[in-house]
């Protein structure tokens, strides 16, 4: 249950993140959904592994770096999903933090912590 409501979480978070940024672009609403499925994804499998092997670069720049990573999933998924753009890294920087914090929101609004 907490997966399902995860992935409606970050589909949420997507689909508003495109309508702020300029940039950031969802052709039929429903590629929110899949891309809300993809970062679900990346966040459970991926992510802490990737954590892991930049724990170094991570300490060093006191986990600013961790941004730039999350910029970087956000961009790579707007080149990989039809109907999903992603312009510029800056805009992917920003959509990727705007959904970080709708995110957070979202998961103190509706209780749903780990």
């Amino acid at each position: 249950m907490k997966i399902i409501l995860r992935f409606i979480i970050l589909s949420v978070a997507v689909f508003v993140t495109t309508k702020i940024v300029t940039g950031i672009t969802v052709d039929p609403i429903w590629v929110a959904l899949i891309v809300g499925a993809c970062l679900t994804l990346f966040n459970m499998f991926i992510k802490p592994i990737v954590k892991i092997l930049t724990l170094p670069i991570n300490l060093i720049t006191l986990g600013l770096f961790s941004l730039v990573i999350n910029g970087a999933v956000f961009w790579y998924l707007g080149t990989f999903i039809k109907g999903f753009s992603v312009t510029t890294f800056q805009a992917a920087f920003i959509g990727s933090l705007l959904v970080s914090i709708i995110n957070w929101i979202l998961t103190k609004i509706f209780h749903f912590d780990d």
